[in-house]
């Protein structure tokens, strides 16, 4: 850099050996000297003004000035036991030199005042005397010394800085005295203690404070710069000088950045006192000039590591020559200091590149006495980038940092002072500064010697930001490549190499004697011990500067990483830092993770998703890194100065596995090749990677303890499992998948580690096996060291037995053929381990307990082929094999789920908090996936024994048979304790899945809904009494039917006319019963034949009369007797007498009686002979034959009444007041209610219930954003028919794997639109002609759907039409205001008594806290819901989550995603019911971009909270496209979830519904006695 000019080192040796020539006392004997001295110092003291008033000085010639002087320079060099006399005359000289000053001492001597810069530069001079130290002096008088040299530079450095009179020569001079001084003190070997020592850091500060103040008053010549140079070449065995020199390159980077980037740019703050070391007058232009020469000055910091270099000064030479028993240079032990130096040095640069990025870490640095910290204060940034290479200075002269000289390495400038450096000529050169992008960098590893602070991550963990204008890759390495390459190379195979090559050349040459230029010394050379490891001292070997290395390789790590989308990184920088990486990766013997390798891991996270050139030629070196440190439990660290936070390395760690995961799959036979060989010996291909990095993801799982880390590590199991089913349906399409290929000598790992490694022998016979077993599989699994079985607790863990029919034999066979990681091992490996962990280890972590029910979720769902294929299972702890098949790994993973919710729910009352109920009700949630996606499940006993058990668990708190053997304990007799409301609600959730949905979802309608399709409109279409015209109006088709209510949750609706079934009429009845699980249609016939023999008519229309019989008997006359023949003999007694005869009747009544009797029997007489005379004339007679004819056949019936009676709605028995059902506060009620259906609202309640979905509702809104977009009007504007044709081709096939595209207008689900959804749909009115744009998903027309049985989602891609829609409709139009008070009530859970009563039962009324106040604390709480007065309008506490899908062309524009102004596309409806309108800080988005590699990386932003960011997507992860759509559906539902698990108001859909149902009961029920009830069904609808 300064090759061309001369050094002024020649001048300050002149100055050092003149200053004790000048003065003519050294003619005289010392002793006489001593005495002028003191005698004429004394005089001169006095009138100083310290000990009394100062008076003008008696010096007024310059010849008197100047003999005065003469003495005080040889006062200065006096021994330091005339302290007092030295101490006089460096008043003296201290208070001469205010002559500089704007107001001089009044004691200063005239001619100074005159002529203050000649005896300025005259005094300066003189002071060299102090400052050389004096031999074999006390502690005490060298403290003493220094105390003196201490007010010298204070005063020095005082009167350069308010002086307005100094010369450009004075400047020099002074520039010149301090490079002298610190020559004196530092170019020695350290001596502890001695004056050098103490004085080290006060007079390095001192120069470099002067010397930037020099560059504001009067800029230093070249010459001088070189000597600066030189000089601190000489002091780098110095601590101080490498601290000194970081100080005030921060202060100098500080205003750099400032001026290049301007305000918005992370401001780099350093302490107070370092933020003032830059003269308040320096130019921007200046500043850059100082700050490139001052960066260049200790030459390049790799030399420290060359003890052999840093001690060929003289001063060492020296050392060695004298020493008793002889030495070489490199051996004085102040040389022990140099690895903390070189450290301290790299940091220093870390520091600096840091800057440039903008990093907002703690930047440095506990280095200098103060403990100067500098941190990067985040400020927003959203400024454009600023020019790249800042102006030169002083010179005038513009010129920047040349690319292709000779020297550095492949054509890259190298570092001054290096033979062949190009740079910057005789102006000195300009940095090429650098321009900013976005964050993505880790944190840097924490030093002991430091105060760099561990950062707290993002909620992550993917990293931190980095500035949006930050410098390009290429900018930054222009400036520093050089000593990062060589630092990172340091220790490393080609650096050795090098070394050696350079010992031959050098043993060509014979020792000899080397004058040194400089300082005319002599320097020994020997060029055979140059390089001789043997010699150098055990703590100076190169493995004691590793720590120096890693914080080199980590900052070239954080550059690389910092590259933006579509940036370009010269190739030779690439293959640099790709060589260094290769060698910093090399794994040791001992397989211990040392410094290096942990601050690779720990800032290379991104490395693998930036669409870096090459860089997968890295993968086997990350690999085999990544398998040292994620599989350890314990992980050995083998650091030095560093300290690493385990938990952090570990997460960067997971990152770096997170974005490869998916590589194998995707480049499958690609070979990789190595670096150094140029055989294809050790070349690996992509495919023979996976099972390595299986067995790390597994293994890492297995020993895992950080909640953050599981999480991440959940969500790439699930990646890997979903890409390798997805993989084998799509790629190998269902066919065998077994992919043979040789594993790449993986090593066993110990035996509780979860591992399917195989050895050499086991992988070759893997690849034969393969043609011959089909799809057989093998997988050998530990569950670690943790036992299954928890003796503290009585709960029954899952049992691991598995059938006896299978023999130990076949087992055998299946050992070690086979793959071991195609998708149904993944499978199989992935449910146990995770079912195993969630009940020993994670139970008690909400977040990671979430994450691994979310998981398994997710593994329910997966479509594996079929397949017979048995797998091995070694499960250490218990020393079992396992062999198992698809069913009964399933059924062990619901067996798993319902223990866990065994355990959870079993836990005493301390620990039932709203976070251990959130994890129950997720592992219902859990438990219904399973049961859906296998409904065979069901039909094993055992599992639906444990599933029921389960669910009766959840619903009343308890289990009927606690243990098989006791007698069951029925419901009535059972107390109603669940866990929570929302622990039963979960469970009768699960309860409805089983009996209503398991084996049937989808129905006859579609997924779109789990309801009938069919209402009493619908219904009364097919009603034959219906006129077709009449039947447009619900009320009156509701007029039609009946309406009751049934246990006060199910609204029973019943229609008695038949639907057009005239030909074999039956009691028909058809019901709509609307319960909380929805609404369904049923019609029931009473038949009293099976419907196989209904077409046999059982009448016939005239059966014909029977044949007559025409054998009449023979009749026997005889004559009947009323008495026995003997009763006249019989002799009659008294009482015979007592019934008068007729006679004595006469007599006693009288005849006329008699007789009017008499004539009244013979005229009835008389009437009844005609009567009979007259029918038997008459057609209709009896003895006229006449045929049977059957009754005419009966149309009406009181169907409805049949039904509610075989259905025992009509039983009245009293109830049980002590039954438990009264127990939970409902009030004992009718088995049936009557509804008044006459009220003009009914019909509007009752659609208002059909409105509340059975299901959870979600919405994701998907964008576009092109590159550099950072308007909401133009990324809406994509979206347009006329701009889709630029988008990713990509784009539009992740739209369709996110959901199956819907017509709104027939779509009776969710459609995104509160006012359209649920609603059924006829044929549309006019067919809306369908959009052109296949991308048109906005909701007008068409919208992307998908659902499962508990959830639906739409999936819209928001367009112009958006905000008109929502700008018309947000005035409350799509929903009424009598609507939002008479159905918002179901919004919110919670007492609605008062407002009081609801805050007082907050905390209460989902999760059991404990109430010591009221009752015992073994007990719990019986949980209750909402009473009284439900009508009460409340509004829903939170929002629904916002969830954006955001597909970014260029990965930085997620910074300027405009969350704020896209919010008003994306409004549903329900806002209105909301508390507060959603925020932009409340909404999730899930950023993906695509990588050139085809692969796409996802950015996750979220709200920060504990439940926020669910898995399977993580922040960071890298997908393959064919995964991409159905992960994102799982997360965006994941986040739903979580959402409605963390709102303490939310309810699930079901009791919404059961609380509209009741709402209903209150307005329109009727108070009917039991006979008014009766009478009131047989009235007829109208």
């Amino acid at each position: 850099m300064y090759s061309e000019w001369a050094s002024l080192s020649a001048q300050i040796t002149a100055n050092s050996c003149g200053a004790q020539c000048f003065s003519v006392l050294n003619k005289f004997p010392a002793s006489a000297g001593r005495e002028v001295v003191v005698s004429v110092v004394k005089q001169l003291g006095t009138n100083l003004g310290i000990t009394q008033n100062a008076e003008p000085s008696h010096l007024v010639k310059d010849e008197e000035v100047k003999w005065c002087m003469d003495v005080i320079c040889f006062g200065l060099s006096l021994p330091l036991q005339e302290h007092e006399t030295i101490k006089d005359c460096v008043n003296v000289y201290c208070e001469w030199l205010t002559a500089l000053h704007p107001q001089p001492r009044i004691s200063v001597p005239k001619p100074i005042c005159e002529d203050a810069n000649l005896y300025a530069r005259q005094i300066i001079n003189h002071f060299h005397n102090l400052f050389v130290p004096r031999q074999g002096e006390s502690a005490d008088t060298i403290k003493r010394q220094a105390v003196l040299c201490h007010r010298v530079l204070r005063t020095l450095q005082q009167t350069a800085q308010i002086s307005q009179l100094m010369d450009r020569q004075t400047w020099d001079t002074l520039l010149l005295f301090l490079l002298a001084i610190n020559e004196i003190l530092l170019a020695p070997p350290t001596v502890k203690d001695d004056v050098g020592d103490q004085l080290c850091e006060r007079v390095l500060s001192v120069l470099f404070e002067v010397w930037l103040l020099a560059c504001v008053r009067s800029f230093p010549s070249p010459s001088m710069w070189k000597t600066l140079q030189e000089s601190c070449a000489m002091w780098r065995h110095r601590v101080a000088l490498v601290d000194q020199w970081n100080r005030v390159n921060l202060a100098l980077t500080a205003r750099l950045l400032e001026f290049s980037y301007g305000p918005a740019f992370p401001q780099l703050k350093n302490a107070d006192e370092d933020g003032q070391l830059i003269p308040i007058g320096m130019s921007n232009d200046c500043v850059a000039q100082t700050w490139y020469r001052f960066l260049r000055m200790i030459g390049n910091p790799t030399a420290l590591c060359s003890p052999h270099i840093i001690s060929k000064s003289s001063h060492f030479v020296q050392w060695a020559l004298t020493h008793e028993k002889g030495a070489e240079t490199h051996q004085h032990p102040c040389l022990q200091q140099l690895p903390q130096i070189f450290l301290n040095a790299m940091k220093g640069i870390s520091s600096q590149v840091d800057a440039f990025l903008g990093l907002s870490k703690t930047s440095l640095i506990g280095l200098t006495g103060g403990g100067a910290r500098n941190a990067i204060s985040s400020s927003t940034t959203t400024s454009s980038t600023i020019a790249a290479s800042t102006t030169s200075g002083a010179s005038s002269s513009s010129s920047t940092v040349a690319i292709g000289g000779s020297g550095g390495g492949a054509g890259i400038p190298a570092g001054p002072g290096i033979p062949g450096s190009t740079g910057t000529g005789a102006g000195g050169g300009s940095a090429p500064v650098p321009v900013p992008t976005t964050p993505t960098s880790t944190s840097g590893p924490p030093s002991a010697s430091s105060s760099i602070n561990s950062l707290p991550l993002t909620s992550m963990g993917a990293g931190v930001e980095l500035a949006v204008a930050r410098p390009k890759c290429n900018s930054i390495l222009h400036v520093f490549h050089e000593w990062l390459f060589e630092a990172a190379h340091i220790g490393g195979d080609t650096w050795r190499q090098n070394r050696k090559k350079q010992a031959c050349e050098a043993s060509k040459r014979p020792s000899s004697m080397i004058m040194e230029h400089r300082k005319g010394s002599i320097s020994l050379s020997q060029p055979n011990s140059l390089n001789d490891p043997q010699s150098l001292p055990p703590t100076l070997t190169i493995d004691k500067y590793e720590s120096g290395r890693a914080e080199a390789i980590g900052t070239l790590c954080k550059i690389f990483c910092a590259k933006k989308t579509g940036e370009e990184i010269l190739p030779v920088y690439l293959a640099r830092f790709y060589m260094a990486l290769q060698q910093c990766l090399k794994i040791t013997e001992s397989r211990e993770c040392d410094e290096t390798l942990a601050s690779i891991l720990l800032h290379s996270s991104d490395l693998f998703r930036l669409d870096l050139d090459g860089i997968n030629v890295l993968l086997p070196g990350f690999i085999a890194a990544l398998e040292i440190v994620l599989p350890d439990k314990d992980l050995k660290l083998k650091t030095q100065s560093m300290v690493f936070n385990r938990t952090e390395l570990r997460r960067s760690a997971i990152n770096i596995l997170l974005s490869i995961m998916v590589l194998p799959l995707h480049y499958q036979t690609l070979p990789i090749r190595d670096l150094t060989s140029e055989t294809s010996e050790k070349m690996f291909t992509f495919i023979q990677l996976k099972s390595r990095l299986m067995n790390i993801l597994m293994n890492a799982l297995q020993v895992e303890t950080d909640a953050q880390n599981t999480h991440m590590l959940l969500g790439g199991l699930l990646l890997c499992v979903q890409d390798a089913v997805t993989f084998e349906e799509t790629e190998l399409g269902g066919g065998n998948a077994n992919l043979s290929h040789n594993s790449s000598g993986v090593q066993h790992h110990e035996a509780n580690l979860l591992s399917s490694a195989c050895s050499e022998r086991s992988a070759s016979l893997v690849s034969a096996g393969t043609a011959s077993l089909g799809g057989q599989t093998t997988a050998t699994m530990g569950a670690g060291s943790g036992s299954i079985r928890d003796t503290a607790s009585a709960h029954d863990y899952p049992s691991l037995t598995i059938s006896d029919d299978m023999s130990f034999e076949f087992g055998q066979e299946l050992e070690g053929v086979t793959t071991y990681d195609n998708a149904h091992a993944l499978f199989v490996r992935a449910t146990y381990l995770v079912c195993h962990r969630l009940i020993s280890s994670w139970k008690t972590d909400l977040n990671v307990s979430l994450a691994a029910l979310e998981l398994l979720s997710g593994l329910a769902r997966l479509h594996i082929r079929e397949t017979d294929t048995l797998v091995k299972i070694y499960e250490a702890s218990q020393n079992l094999t396992i062999i198992s098949s698809d069913a009964l790994e399933c059924k062990r993973a619901v067996k798993w789920i319902c223990d866990y919710i065994c355990y959870q729910c079993s836990r005493p009352p301390p620990a039932h908090s709203k976070d251990l109920h959130s994890t129950i009700v997720a592992a219902f949630q859990c438990t219904a996936a399973w049961l859906m996606q296998h409904p065979y499940l069901l039909q094993d006993k055992d599992c639906l024994q444990t599933v029921l058990e389960v669910v009766e668990l959840g619903i009343s708190g308890t289990k009927s048979q606690s243990k098989g053997t006791d007698i069951p304990k029925f419901k009535d007799e059972k107390e109603l304790k669940p866990a929570s409301m929302r622990v039963r609600d979960a469970a009768e959730n699960l309860l409805t899945i089983i009996l209503e949905q398991v084996g049937y979802f989808p129905s006859e309608c579609g997924p779109e809904s789990i309801s009938s399709l069919l209402d009493e409109l619908a219904l009364m279409k097919h009603c034959n009494s219906m006129v077709p015209a009449a039947a447009a109006s619900s009320e009156q088709a509701i007029a039609k039917f009946k309406y009751f209510v049934t246990e006060n949750s199910t609204i029973l609706a019943l229609l008695e006319e038949p639907l057009g079934n005239d030909q074999d009429p039956q009691p028909t009845v058809t019901l709509l019963i609307r319960g909380p699980f929805g609404r369904h249609a049923w019609t029931m016939q009473l038949r009293h034949l099976p419907r196989s023999k209904s077409g046999i008519k059982y009448h016939a229309v005239n059966p014909g009369r029977p044949i007559p019989m025409n054998d009449v008997t023979q009749r026997l006359d005889c004559e009947q007797k009323n008495f026995p023949d003997g009763v006249d003999k019989v002799q009659p007694c008294v009482a015979d007498y007592s019934i008068p005869t007729i006679e004595q009747m006469r007599e006693q009544y009288g005849t006329a009686s008699i007789r009017e009797l008499e004539s009244m029997l013979e005229n009835q007489s008389i009437h009844e002979k005609l009567a009979w005379a007259e029918a038997d004339t008459s057609a209709d007679s009896l003895s006229h034959a006449q045929e049977c004819v059957p009754p005419a056949v009966c149309h009406e019936f009181h169907a409805a009444r049949l039904f509610l009676s075989h259905f025992g709605f009509l039983g009245f028995e009293t109830r049980n007041p002590h039954n438990p059902a009264e127990a939970l506060g409902n009030p004992p009620q009718r088995p049936l209610i009557v509804l008044d259906t006459k009220s003009t609202a009914f019909a509007a309640d009752l659609d208002r219930l059909d409105k509340l979905s059975a299901r959870t509702h979600d919405t994701v809104y998907v964008f576009y954003v092109k590159s550099g977009q950072t308007s909401a009007q133009q990324i809406i504007a994509n979206m347009a028919e006329e701009q889709s044709a630029g988008h990713d081709p990509h784009f539009a096939s992740m739209l369709q794997t996110l959901g199956w595209p819907v017509q709104v207008s027939e779509h009776s689900g969710w459609t995104g639109f509160a006012h359209n959804s649920w609603s059924l749909k006829g044929t549309p009115e006019e067919q809306l002609k369908s959009t052109a744009n296949e991308l048109n998903y906005n909701g007008s027309q068409r919208v992307l759907y998908w659902a499962d049985v508990s959830s639906e989602i739409a999936f819209v891609v928001p367009t112009t039409w958006n905000l008109r829609y929502n700008s018309d409709t947000s005035d409350g139009g799509s929903i009424s205001s009598t609507d939002q008070i008479s159905s918002s009530n179901v919004w919110a859970r919670g007492e609605s008594e008062s407002a009081a009563v609801l805050a007082k039962s907050k905390s209460r009324n989902l999760s059991l806290e404990l109430d010591t106040n009221r009752r015992d604390a073994k007990e719990p709480v019986p949980p209750t819901r909402r009473k009284g007065n439900v009508t009460k309008p409340t509004l829903l506490a939170q929002a629904p989550a916002k969830i954006f899908l955001v597909w970014l062309e260029s990965y930085e524009d997620y910074l300027n995603f405009p969350l704020e102004d896209v919010l008003a596309y994306t409004r549903t409806g329900e806002e209105l019911h909301t508390l507060q309108l959603p925020r932009a800080s409340d909404c999730h988005v899930i950023f993906v971009h695509s990588l050139l590699s085809g692969l796409l990386r996802v950015k996750l932003q979220g709200p920060p909270g504990r439940m926020s960011f669910a898995t399977p997507l993580v922040d960071g992860m890298v997908l393959s496209r064919r995964v991409v759509g159905n992960l994102v559906r799982q997360t965006a539902l994941n986040i739903s979830r979580r959402r409605r698990l963390d709102n303490d108001n939310y309810q699930p859909p079901h009791v919404r519904r059961r609380l509209k149902v009741q709402d209903i009961v209150q307005k329109y029920k009727m108070d009917l006695s039991e006979a008014e009830l009766l009478a009131h069904l047989f009235q007829r609808a109208i």
